[in-house]
């Protein structure tokens, strides 16, 4: 049996006229689509990124730009 491929269909902003999954303007993690135009890190743990690295806006809300959000 084989497995179904992943889901190729995440590409949630533009950028230079082709479609792109929306990174953190921080530190370039890709961010996961929270709804409403807001977008997060994936699993934030403790201030740290899916990646383990400290990022002081891994706990914020971020826009499609990448840029986090005022508290």
């Amino acid at each position: 049996m084989l497995h179904p491929s992943e889901n190729r269909d995440s590409v949630h902003a533009v950028r230079g006229g082709q479609g792109a999954p929306v990174t953190c303007a921080t530190c370039g993690c890709r961010l996961n689509d929270l709804g409403g135009g807001t977008y997060g890190h994936f699993q934030p743990l403790g201030g740290r990124d899916a990646r383990g690295c400290r990022v002081a806006c891994v706990d914020q809300l971020h826009d499609a730009r990448g840029r986090a959000l005022a508290a």
